[in-house]
């Protein structure tokens, strides 16, 4: 950052700062915005006040209960604390958040839960919908206060622009679970009532503001590092793609924030006080903080008085805007005149009144608040490789200085003068919350004429601006893109004909390293950022046969930099499952995890993950979905699984959907109902693999033995494959009307409670059905005939647990058949006599009647059927129906018996719920 708090001409002191050290200067540029604040803190940016409480209060430090009527208040960011907490303070004033960044990343915001949250740069509460908050870190923010954060993210990956030495813990204040416990004194740090505590966003430690930086700086990611991917493992070379691109968010999660910074965001603030500021003789002026914000009408409304003086209304522009600078070096212009207020004018707006002498009241309503001109500054210059000591060094500058000149005096300070100069570039990153803007500067660039560009377009700006010194390194690009939508089984020409034909791309910049024609994807590396982001953006808007195409950034990951005891987890999540609960799922899991191996499976499919690991050499998978979404990840794993290293990575399951009965054989429970997304994550770490029997359903197929050879292929066979259970007859009847009423209204169907109900429903309107389904088909199991009973519906079982739970196939023992197992190779075949049975068996009265149990079916279907597959249906013509075993077991996570390591875990890794479960929509 842009250190822009050295008095103008106009100071009186500023003789004396003309010749000053760079260190002098430095400290006059971190004092408080206001004239010299009565009480000081150990931290910086603070303007403390005392104030008389007249409510139950909290000390933002300690999260103590403030006992008495005194109580310091920052005028600034709302901090309030202790009188003994003021010389222990660490926590700096959001005004000088940006300074402390260590990697500059842009925040990804969303719509924020509904459960209680405090605003990271205001301190208050937020409420309602127009809260924010980032989807990758635990930023929470009013929407009117998010153009004031700065792009303080945490660093999911390495880009190639900034090298990064030992990885640092990411601290992160407030909004931490009530349990939760500081690293340092064990005491309790977590507050339901301000914002208050830290915690480490990888590795997930908590501790009081004034303990953490007793804490060792280097993260070992904490009790989930087994399955994270770390950040050094994962390159992306992203330059302008959004955050939201990169992991993947659906764009109009970002909707709110797009359009936040042209909003009246004081008015909103202030609304509520106007109408008491209004009898109190107060007025409002509106102030904006450079050309930018007056072309976009944001503004800041500054509450003053009938006798405000100059400097007063300059500070509280300054404290409103976050700035933490001098307000000497600032003065208001008037919009629309020619009317200049300095701070050594005081202006008679109203005729002389000895009443109103120094007043602003009857001033105009419109103030430009700008910087003084300077004729020197101090700029601080970040390192853009790791090293150790100060994070910056201050460089004094004056008219004359250029790029070149400051790169000189760094290097100088930095102790590599015997380097040449021209290897190095000066760098200006402005650190947008939104997006972190690159942009290198010419060796002949007049620095003090380049700081009086950026204030003269925003102040604001010039707070989230830093420069760096970056040696010139030539570097190799390669943006990988997931394009996907193409017309599948496909030939490699064709895809790359297709491709070239509607995307127009150059073949000298775009390479095709992947195709994956059952999924009609293909993947492209690209060598050109320009190119790369034409193709992405012009994908989105292409259709072929009427169907869009999918564009997906890809990041690559370096997989031999994963520790040898690192078998990361890849996580697909259904959004659409379990109402909200998917939603808020994903949101956790990314939180929990690396973004990048959380993928919302809605957005591209399975492919785009599997693709992404398909060189990680050990890796196991969690799917937060039902019965359905559990299916088609398999069914891609299984269609693209000679393309990967780790052919069979183990499958665990978060139950989203309403039957879930895969997940519960396999213990993940009945339903997902809010658990703690970090337990769920520890309970997949120390699950058990199991194998488990898939089968492949040929329908309509023909046999093809010497004595019925002649009857060939009228069309080719369709192929499903199952994982549960495969029913004909009454069962898929009311799985068949449950799905069209579900298709008819898409949005009652959001709770398994509603769901059931429904099922209840269609099941009574069948109950005086009557079919003779032993009349309409012919049965073999093993290349047997099999006689069929008085049966209206006939299931073929692959797991023990049916429709939401139900035990078909019943615990009796029985002499003819052995005990059903989903490993066993063999289908348990089961027939229910009509409606009331399935209630019965439903209802742990009655089982279903035993058939046979085998690895191979053959059905013969005379007429039209109900047929469902996994919860699937479909009316089947009349035909055969060839049931076998898919090739190779699928290896499952079954959640192990054994109680969790509770105290032990949790009091190491300091935590006892991860703040995501307490957000909105559990």
């Amino acid at each position: 950052m842009a250190d822009s708090g050295r008095p103008g001409s106009a100071d009186p002191d500023a003789a004396d700062s003309r010749t000053a050290s760079p260190l002098t200067v430095k400290k006059r540029a971190q004092q408080s915005p206001g004239l010299r604040p009565k009480y000081q803190s150990s931290a910086p940016g603070h303007c403390f006040k005392k104030v008389t409480l007249t409510k139950p209060t909290f000390c933002h430090s300690c999260s103590d209960f403030i006992w008495g009527l005194i109580g310091f208040l920052c005028e600034v960011c709302n901090f309030m604390c202790h009188e003994k907490c003021l010389k222990t303070l660490r926590t700096v004033c959001s005004c000088m958040a940006p300074s402390v960044v260590q990697v500059p990343v842009a925040h990804c915001f969303g719509p924020a839960g509904q459960k209680k949250r405090f605003c990271c740069v205001c301190r208050k509460q937020t409420e309602g919908s127009t809260a924010l908050r980032c989807e990758v870190c635990e930023l929470h923010v009013h929407a009117d206060c998010a153009a004031f954060s700065c792009a303080d993210c945490r660093s999911c990956h390495l880009d190639g622009t900034l090298q990064q030495g030992t990885f640092h813990h990411h601290w992160r204040e407030g909004n931490l679970a009530s349990a939760a416990r500081c690293e340092v004194c064990r005491r309790s740090c977590g507050s339901s009532d301000v914002l208050a505590g830290m915690r480490c966003e990888w590795c997930g430690i908590t501790t009081h503001a004034a303990c953490y930086p007793s804490v060792p700086s280097g993260c070992n990611l904490g009790r989930l590092r087994c399955m994270l991917l770390h950040p050094a493992c994962i390159r992306l070379d992203s330059r302008n793609f959004s955050k939201m691109h990169l992991y993947r968010i659906t764009e109009s999660c970002s909707h709110d924030l797009d359009h936040s910074d042209d909003a009246d965001s004081s008015a909103t603030a202030s609304k509520d006080n106007q109408p008491a500021a209004a009898e109190s003789g107060k007025q409002f002026l509106k102030v904006f903080d450079g050309d930018d914000a007056v072309k976009r009408g944001f503004f800041r409304l500054v509450s003053i008085c009938r006798a405000t003086r100059n400097e007063e209304v300059v500070e509280a522009a300054l404290r409103l805007f976050y700035l933490p600078d001098d307000p000497n070096g600032f003065e208001l212009h008037e919009l629309g005149g020619l009317q200049r207020l300095h701070s050594d004018d005081i202006l008679n707006r109203n005729g002389g009144g000895p009443d109103n002498h120094g007043s602003l009241k009857d001033g105009g309503d419109s103030w430009l608040l700008r910087a003084r001109p300077r004729d020197a500054d101090v700029i601080k210059v970040y390192a853009g490789w790791p090293r150790s000591g100060a994070a910056f060094v201050p460089v004094f500058v004056s008219e004359k200085s250029t790029a070149a000149t400051v790169l000189s005096e760094v290097l100088s300070q930095l102790g590599r003068q015997d380097d040449d100069v021209s290897s190095f570039s000066l760098m200006e990153v402005f650190m947008s919350s939104k997006q972190v803007q690159r942009q290198t500067l010419s060796p002949d660039e007049k620095i003090l004429e380049k700081l009086q560009e950026i204030r003269k377009a925003s102040l604001r700006q010039m707070n989230q601006t830093r420069f760096y010194v970056v040696e010139n390194m030539k570097q190799v690009v390669q943006v990988s893109l997931l394009i996907g939508g193409l017309p599948p089984l496909l030939t490699r020409e064709k895809y790359v004909q297709l491709v070239q034909e509607h995307l127009a791309v150059k073949s000298h910049l775009v390479t095709t390293s992947q195709i994956y024609g059952s999924q009609g994807a293909v993947a492209l590396q690209i060598s050109c950022f320009s190119e790369a982001e034409r193709i992405y953006m012009l994908a989105k808007d292409t259709s072929i046969s009427t169907k869009m195409l999918t564009s997906l950034v890809v990041p690559q990951i370096e997989h031999s930099k994963l520790g040898e005891d690192v078998c990361p987890l890849l996580v697909f999540v259904n959004p659409k499952s379990g109402g909200l609960k998917g939603r808020e799922l994903l949101y956790s899991f990314r939180k929990l995890l690396n973004p990048h191996q959380v993928f919302d499976i809605s957005n591209g499919g399975p492919l785009a993950g599997l693709h992404t690991f398909r060189e990680v050499p050990r890796f196991r998978v969690l799917v937060c979905g039902g019965d359905g979404t559990v299916g088609w990840v398999l069914g891609v794993l299984e269609a693209v699984r000679h393309k990967l290293v780790c052919r069979e990575p183990p499958i665990g399951i978060v139950p989203l959907g309403t039957g879930n009965d895969l997940a519960r054989v396999l213990r993940w429970g009945t339903g997902y109902s809010g658990e703690d997304p970090h337990h769920i994550l520890v309970s997949v770490d120390e699950a058990d693999e199991v194998l488990m029997d898939r089968w492949t359903i040929l329908l309509d197929a023909q046999d093809l033995s010497e004595d019925s050879k002649d009857n060939g292929f009228l069309e080719p066979p369709k192929i499903v494959q199952m994982n549960n259970y495969f029913g004909l007859g009454i069962d898929a009847e009311l799985s068949l009307d449950f799905h069209l009423a579900r298709e008819d209204e898409p949005d009652k169907f959001t709770s398994r409670f509603h769901n059931k109900g429904v099922y209840v429903k269609v099941g009574l309107q069948k109950i005086s059905h009557s079919r003779s389904l032993h009349k309409e088909l012919q049965l073999q199991v093993d290349s047997q005939d099999i006689p069929l009973p008085n049966i209206e519906g006939l299931i073929f079982l692959n797991i023990p647990s049916w429709g939401s739970g139900a035990d078909l196939w019943g615990s009796e023992a029985d002499g003819r058949h052995g005990k059903p197992r989903i490993d066993d190779g063999l289908l348990e075949v089961v027939g229910v006599t009509g409606v009331v049975h399935m209630g019965q068996v439903q209802s742990g009265l009655r089982s279903g009647i035993r058939i046979a149990q085998g690895n191979y079916i053959r059905l013969t279907v005379s007429k039209p059927i109900p047929v469902q597959v996994d919860g699937e249906p479909w009316i089947q013509p009349p035909g055969h129906i060839i049931i076998s075993a898919a090739g190779p077991k699928v290896r499952m996570l079954r959640k192990s018996k054994q109680k969790q390591k509770k105290s032990s875990a949790n009091m190491r890794d300091g935590r006892s719920e991860s703040p995501s479960s307490r957000d909105g929509g559990h």
